[in-house]
């Protein structure tokens, strides 16, 4: 894939693609069929909260019932459908078919598109799997009938070469990330949509700050692989530098599954549910408009990420790199999702200056005027509310509506305040709010190496200990919110104070009662 020029970041989404007339092939495709699962989802207690239930115990409590499997496995058999798997603990169902079979079986018309920036055709459907009555209500969503891309990476290069620039450690410094802790016994999950892992470079990296390199791997979902060679290089080396330098102690696994929305889903379950390397943390750095996703895709990722959150996995998410618009056209605002799951730390950006532990200057990071991106931010039109948002302040987003507000916190994400990182073999500058999310999932790792036990979902912990433990950003404006004092729809809560934070969590683990939220 080329690479976009400098200061633009777009890569295009399933709903731009052309459709170019119905789906001429032959080979067989496999769907992810996502049930429902057993009881009401598991919500976490007040904090400090253990998880709801052990992965090996997960299935028995909240996995997907035998009876629902047996029902799906009736309705494939009589349209020719190949089980190819079942995992009820994941309330998964892998089936095989003929697009002839699938399209008779899910009422749907499977199509060729291509994308707007040319490349090859893909399938895609653009009606929803219609289900017999009997299925419905136990049927989440059937994903893998369309394979148009799903979201876009939130990394960002300058326009210019940047004369401020830092290395992970030195933002770590900044927000005073807890000394003497490096993530040991912690295990962070990257999931990746596109690119490739480079171990040269990751390990001359690593020595050129005096770091032991940490083993990475990599692990492979639903066919995905690690591809180095793209531009989406620039995204999982951005991950994987910024979490190695700052939390060499812990393992860490990284996710390769297709841009589709059936590899997403797939990925964020098999990291939650994986028993090899039982990640506590899990950082997501891609994702797409909320109104870019059918219905039935966000209700499958979203029951994904109650199960990580029910799990004791804390999910850090980039909330996007063009503003309040989140690169949609029409000028109205728009979230990105997984940002604005509930069930994620949606991470904004600032634009940082500072040396050594003092920080000089800090506000929102918008570079629009120069093409060089904004943070993301404003009200979900999909989530409600939360209770722990409650006294936040939340405006009103699209027609009227009081949604989840996004996002929860922020770290430093303007690429001319970036990161300095090797992406094949180069040294670069980069930035995005895809350098937050792995930039609070090193922190929330050392957090839960000191604490003894995972922070899991931190939302309740985050507001109720409020912005004494955030440098509070009241200056500037994505576009259309604006910082102010407390929580805003630009940076959040603000960007940490990573000992103070860590002090506090300590304090209500000690009390045993996450409180109410006095985040104004």
């Amino acid at each position: 894939m080329s690479t976009p020029a400098a200061g633009r970041h777009h890569w295009p989404l399933a709903n731009e693609a052309r459709y170019l007339g119905p789906h001429e092939g032959t080979e067989p495709i496999d769907v992810t069929v996502v049930m429902r699962r057993r009881g009401d989802h598991p919500a976490p207690a007040a904090w400090p909260h253990k998880p709801a239930a052990s992965r090996a115990d997960f299935g028995a409590q909240w996995g997907a019932d035998p009876a629902d499997a047996d029902a799906i496995r009736q309705f494939a058999g009589k349209h020719g459908l190949t089980e190819t798997g079942c995992e009820l603990h994941r309330r998964v169902m892998h089936l095989r078919g003929t697009p002839q079979q699938l399209q008779q079986a899910f009422g749907v018309e499977l199509g060729r598109y291509q994308m707007p920036d040319g490349g090859p055709e893909m399938m895609g459907c653009r009606s929803h799997a219609a289900l017999p009555s009997e299925l419905s209500s136990r049927v989440i969503a059937v994903l893998g009938l369309d394979q148009r891309p799903i979201a876009r990476p939130h990394f960002r290069r300058a326009s210019k070469t940047p004369t401020t620039q830092y290395t992970p450690v030195q933002v770590g410094a900044l927000y005073d990330f807890p000394a003497n802790l490096d993530g040991s016994g912690q295990a962070v999950a990257i999931i990746e949509l596109g690119g490739g892992f480079t171990q040269s470079d990751f390990t001359q990296y690593m020595q050129s700050l005096g770091i032991k390199a940490p083993t990475v791997n990599v692990v492979s979902v639903q066919g995905g692989t690690s591809q180095p060679g793209g531009d989406a290089d620039g995204e999982v080396m951005l991950d994987v530098e910024v979490i190695g330098s700052l939390v060499p102690g812990a393992t860490i696994a990284l996710y390769f599954s297709p841009n589709t929305d059936q590899g997403f889903y797939e990925a964020i379950s098999q990291a939650a549910h994986d028993t090899t390397y039982k990640p506590s943390i899990m950082s997501i750095s891609w994702g797409g408009p909320e109104d870019s996703w059918s219905a039935s895709s966000l209700a499958a990722m979203e029951s994904a990420l109650q199960d990580a959150a029910a799990l004791g996995v804390t999910v850090t998410v980039a909330c996007g790199d063009s503003g309040y618009t989140d690169g949609e056209t029409d000028n109205q605002p728009h979230v990105d999702f997984p940002a604005s799951s509930p069930y994620a730390l949606a991470c904004g950006g600032t634009k940082l200056t500072g040396s050594n532990t003092t920080i000089s200057s800090e506000t929102v990071w918008n570079e629009l005027a120069s093409n060089d991106g904004a943070t993301g931010g404003g009200v979900s039109a999909s989530f409600p509310l939360p209770t722990w948002q409650q006294s936040s302040n939340v405006p009103k987003g699209t027609n009227n509506y009081v949604g989840r507000g996004v996002p929860d916190v922020a770290g430093d994400a303007d690429p001319n305040t970036g990161y300095q990182v090797l992406v094949d073999g180069q040294n670069q500058v980069i930035g995005g709010t895809s350098a937050v999310a792995p930039l609070w999932a090193a922190l929330i790792a050392r957090f839960n190496q000191q604490l003894g036990q995972p922070v899991g979902d931190p939302h309740e912990a985050f507001y109720s200990i409020g912005i004494t433990a955030f440098h509070d950003i009241t200056s500037g404006t994505n576009g259309k919110f604006k910082a102010a004092k407390g929580w805003d729809a630009c940076t959040g809560l603000g960007t940490p104070k990573g000992q103070t934070l860590l002090d506090a969590l300590a304090k209500l683990k000690t009390s045993g009662s996450g409180g109410t939220s006095t985040a104004k």
